[in-house]
This record gives C-alpha cells, sequence and structure tokens, in this order.
C-alpha cells in the first residue's frame, strides 16, 4: 500500500534550498525576488507541513538545524526530479525543440545558425548560463546541450573537446605587471586570489591554480560571492585571479585588463550533452559545433564516454 498523501507544497521546498545555499535571508530573498517577511513566512510554513524546525536564526547568521541538514540533499532531489519529470514531459510532446546552453565570452552562433538551416522546421533556443551552472543545467534539462569551459565533473555526460583556450592573468589597469608581453606564476607568488564562495571546489582549484606546480598552495584571499564581486575586488586592487580572455563585451570590469599566463596549461572549451540523449536535434548540433567553433582549436576534437575527460591544470 502507498504512504498517505503529503500536500508537500514544491515553492516552498525552493525557498528552503535556496535559503540554505545563501545561509542568508535577505540575500535569499533577493535571489527569489520576494521580501525577507515574505520569505520567512513560506520557511514557517514549510516547517509546519513537515512537523520539524529545518533553520536556525542567530545573530551571527542563518544555519541549518539537524532536520535541516537531513531534509536539504532531499529537498534538492525533488526539485530536480520534478524539473525532469516535466521538461521529459513537454518533450515527449514537442520533440522538434532544443535549447543550447553557453557560458560567457564563448561564441555559439556559427554552430546556431547552421542547425537552424539545417532544421528549418525545429525551434532552436539559447541560454546564457553562469560560469558555474553548466552540469546542473544539462541534468534539470534547462538545457540540452552546453558550450563551456572545463572542469567539472563529467559524469552522467558526453563531453566533446572542442578546443584549447589559454589561462591569463586578470588584474586592475594600474598593476605594476601591466604592459609585459606575457607573466609566469612566479610573478605572482605572493599575490592573494580570491575564493568564490559555495563554488564546485574542483573550479576554484583550478582558476587558482590550487596547489601550484611546485607542490605550494595559491595564496589565500578573500571571499566573494559572484563573479562580479571578484571582478570589483581585483579593480580596486586588493587581489589578482585567473581566468578565460575575457574582453569587455563579454563581461571583464572596465577597470581591468588580461595579460597572458604563460607557464601554466590551457583550458578546455567543450560542448557537453546528457549522456545517452536520443534528441536528433542534440546530435545534429554536436556534428555543427565540431564543424565550425573549432576554429581555433590547437588539436582534433575528441569525444568521451561518461566522465572521462579529465581537465588540463
Amino acid at each position: 500500500m502507498f504512504p498517505a498523501p503529503i500536500d508537500l507544497d514544491l515553492r516552498l521546498v525552493r525557498c528552503f534550498v535556496v535559503v540554505a545555499e545563501h545561509r542568508h535571508f535577505g540575500r535569499a530573498a533577493e535571489a527569489l525576488h520576494t521580501t525577507q517577511p515574505s520569505l520567512s513566512r513560506q520557511i514557517r510554513r514549510l516547517e509546519q507541513q513537515l512537523g520539524v524546525r529545518l533553520l536556525d536564526r542567530t545573530t551571527r547568521g542563518t544555519h541549518l538545524s539537524g532536520a535541516g541538514e537531513v531534509f536539504l540533499p532531499l529537498a534538492t532531489g525533488l526539485l530536480r526530479a520534478a524539473g525532469q519529470a516535466m521538461a521529459q514531459t513537454r518533450a515527449a510532446a514537442r520533440p522538434r525543440e532544443i535549447t543550447i546552453g553557453y557560458t560567457r565570452g564563448l561564441l555559439i552562433t556559427p554552430a546556431v545558425r547552421a542547425l537552424r538551416k539545417a532544421e528549418p522546421e525545429a525551434e532552436v533556443k539559447t541560454r546564457l548560463l553562469a560560469w558555474n551552472d553548466s552540469r546542473s543545467a544539462l541534468l534539470d534539462h534547462r538545457v540540452d546541450a552546453v558550450v563551456t569551459r572545463l572542469p567539472f565533473a563529467t559524469d552522467q555526460l558526453q563531453v566533446t573537446v572542442l578546443y584549447d583556450e589559454p589561462r591569463v592573468l586578470v588584474v586592475p589597469l594600474d598593476h605594476p605587471l601591466v604592459g609585459r608581453e606575457s607573466v609566469t606564476l612566479d610573478d605572482i607568488a605572493g599575490e592573494p586570489i580570491p575564493h568564490v564562495r559555495q563554488s564546485d571546489p574542483l573550479l576554484n582549484a583550478y582558476w587558482r591554480v590550487d596547489p601550484r606546480p611546485d607542490g605550494s598552495p595559491a595564496p589565500d584571499g578573500p571571499l566573494v560571492d559572484d563573479l562580479e564581486d571578484k571582478h570589483e575586488l581585483i579593480a580596486a586592487g586588493a587581489a589578482v585571479a585567473i581566468g578565460p580572455p575575457l574582453d569587455y563585451a563579454t563581461g571583464l570590469h572596465p577597470g581591468l585588463t588580461t595579460i597572458p599566463l604563460r607557464d601554466v596549461e590551457p583550458s578546455q572549451v567543450v560542448l557537453a550533452t546528457r549522456a545517452g540523449d536520443r534528441n536528433r536535434l542534440v546530435t545534429a548540433f554536436r556534428k555543427h559545433a565540431e564543424a565550425r567553433l573549432r576554429t581555433h582549436q590547437s588539436h582534433p576534437a575528441r569525444t568521451s564516454g561518461v566522465g572521462s575527460v579529465r581537465s588540463s591544470g
């Protein structure tokens, strides 16, 4: 027999997950486009439905209770399962649709145009993703393919490396190294490099080059909440960073410039899709991406099975 039905409102579950991610009601309310009093009421409603306290608010911030620690991964799974159910149901009704994701600074237009020309009856949509959202967007079925940068966990995904891309040093315009043709890690041995709060540890370590090739740790820098905060911090002269070769048109702060970094392995630009996805449009887009997005590659594209691509650096 099935257990008695429980009327669990997924909107309230999402509110809880966002608060748990931010550990702060104010920032969570901003992310959800609501007010703190309204968000507090929704959390209380969820706690009443479950019959437990999920969050403890103190003068030092918001923390998960013991029950909240147990509920958080379950809540995240509920939201993901609901998103997948909706996406797969819609896909069954509208098989002639594809959403292609990309991260800032990467050009997908030639491949998208080629797909639209080859598949004039298909609905081809594009979506800009946050720099650390590619894997989740695929597994949540918000996108069907994404052009992005490694590293990220590749299990459950099929990943095709399109080309290598150099890593650069990001500095304020008045930094003493500005004007150099290139720099090395030794040139910034004492420069603090920020940590992005709640970033994937793999990404954080990769873009900080931590540890350094000689085994020493990267110099510690301040904690920041997102990429824009990091750029503002660097522009103020409080840190430097290692990143992809963005320019002012693709998201670089106007107070910053970049210098080629010559003693680190390049990053890899990849096309990622869900492993085993049989959508014909995904296969077609992969063909166009390999043909049209590899103009700067330094090696032939290669396709991995599930989880077999390993990042450089």
